[in-house]
């Protein structure tokens, strides 16, 4: 029987995704995501109170910097390690530092042991980061991918709004070790998650490549040999850049000029944050339903004129109403990101390229203050943040061209393998979307045997 078109629908079997096992990863996500924050909340009004500002700065370079070159050895050693030995090892490890800080912590009011906890921290979260990124399209096959990703995402976006207000009562009624022992705890059932989410995963067969220095390079390298990915990567890219400045500098500093008060701020933000969770919630109902141009391109193009209006917005509400606009598309375009780069990437390389993907997000905002920072100088904070907007017009732009291009060979004949197999009658599970082809949700033979170990179909985000 002829192989179906790539246009034409693809059944999609409930066993497609091992929703039990996505169920254990998302929740683990949500219980260390939520105590991260409450820690990241803590330490920063321990250091306002030890140091003023230029401890906090101090801390989050000790947390930042070494996560963003571990990022890159972290893509590595996941790609020849495999994502359960990585995880188990660096969510163990992070949860004795936070253990171990906490007794040290409660015993000094000096800066230095929160410095040293948040370095140590920051690089177990940069080796882990690219792991994280491989699980999903271990879990659920090309076309429930999405779903997945905004199911993730939903929970990444609930994180901060319930550990923000916790680690500021938490710092309120007591001290900081008692923090540091909470988040060590989130951190041991995050483990627990991971033991069964892993279950059955494999160590990938040895490849030749050279050292884990050399290996850590395999990210830029994809970038330079692909052209889908590299697109991808781009409209990532162009949307952190123009994201970051106006979120973090020229939306206080807007206010400020206006006279609206620093609660205008929150206002705007919470609306933001509400659009985007209710996105990200329905796309995990409704993704595989989407077209990936509307999910991607479409929702890019309105970000970018979501950004232009937010800058001419007259009075808080109106500028809170689009700024919830901006987000329900948010919650759409970024989990549609992560899946088309986890869609192209190779399966043998996917812990690179997912460690390029999330060095962006981490590498850009920095880079997004320091350079319109200082165009504002000159041209003022609207005027800088309409340029804002007109760089995020590059992303839509940018994901048009990545979906015109074929997917890699490795991936694309995998894919058609995998439509081959469906027209066929298989009930195929998720065998194909990973190098490990012990972790099966359907235990079926004929899944193993239509060749599909090279298919591969996310930020995240780069988080334990």
């Amino acid at each position: 029987m002829d192989a179906p078109s790539r246009s034409a629908p693809v059944a999609a079997p409930s066993a497609q995704v091992h929703w039990s096992k996505v169920g254990a990863l998302v929740s683990g996500q949500a219980v260390v995501q939520g105590g991260s924050y409450a820690l990241l909340i803590a330490m920063n009004w321990t250091a306002v109170r030890i140091g003023g500002a230029s401890a906090v700065s101090l801390l989050m370079l000790a947390a930042t910097v070494p996560r963003a070159l571990m990022l890159l050895f972290g893509g590595a050693v996941s790609d020849t390690r495999g994502p359960r030995w990585v995880l188990l090892r660096t969510t163990a490890a992070r949860a004795v530092v936070l253990a171990v800080g906490a007794v040290v912590a409660a015993s000094s009011d000096r800066l230095t042991p929160l410095v040293v906890i948040a370095a140590l921290e920051g690089a177990l979260l940069g080796l882990a980061g690219p792991a994280s990124g491989v699980l999903m399209p271990q879990l659920a096959s090309r076309e429930h991918l999405g779903r997945a990703n905004s199911l993730y995402a939903m929970v990444l976006r609930l994180a901060p709004i319930a550990g923000a207000p916790v680690g500021a009562w938490l710092i309120s009624m007591g001290r900081i070790w008692e923090t540091l022992v909470i988040a060590a705890g989130t951190g041991v059932i995050w483990l627990g998650c991971l033991l069964y989410v892993t279950h059955g995963f494999t160590a990938p067969p040895r490849q030749p490549g050279g050292s884990t220095v050399r290996r850590s390079g395999d990210g830029f390298r994809l970038l330079l040999d692909d052209t889908r990915l590299r697109y991808m990567f781009l409209a990532s890219f162009c949307l952190d850049l123009a994201f970051g400045w106006p979120a973090d500098v020229a939306l206080p500093a807007l206010v400020n000029q206006r006279g609206w008060g620093v609660s205008a701020v929150g206002v705007v933000l919470a609306a933001f944050s509400v659009g985007a969770l209710g996105s990200s919630a329905a796309g995990a109902v409704l993704a595989h339903r989407i077209s990936m141009f509307v999910r991607l391109v479409a929702t890019g193009l309105g970000l970018a004129v979501g950004i232009v209006v937010m800058a001419l917005m007259p009075s808080v509400l109106s500028l809170s109403l689009v700024a919830a606009g901006v987000g329900l598309l948010s919650g759409l375009n970024g989990p549609a990101i992560v899946t088309v780069y986890q869609q192209s990437a190779p399966a043998s390389r996917m812990g690179a390229a997912m460690s390029t993907l999330s060095l962006s997000g981490i590498g850009v905002g920095p880079l997004s203050i320091a350079v319109f920072s200082s165009l504002a100088v000159g041209l003022g904070v609207q005027t800088t943040w309409l340029i804002c907007g007109a760089v995020a017009f590059g992303s839509p732009f940018a994901a048009l061209v990545a979906l015109r291009r074929p997917l890699a060979a490795d991936a694309s004949g995998a894919e058609e393998a995998s439509a081959a197999g469906d027209s066929a009658g298989d009930e195929a599970g998720v065998q194909e979307l990973r190098p490990e082809p012990a972790l099966s949700l359907s235990a079926q033979p004929a899944a193993a045997a239509t060749g599909h170990g090279d298919d591969v179909p996310q930020p995240l985000p780069a988080t334990v």
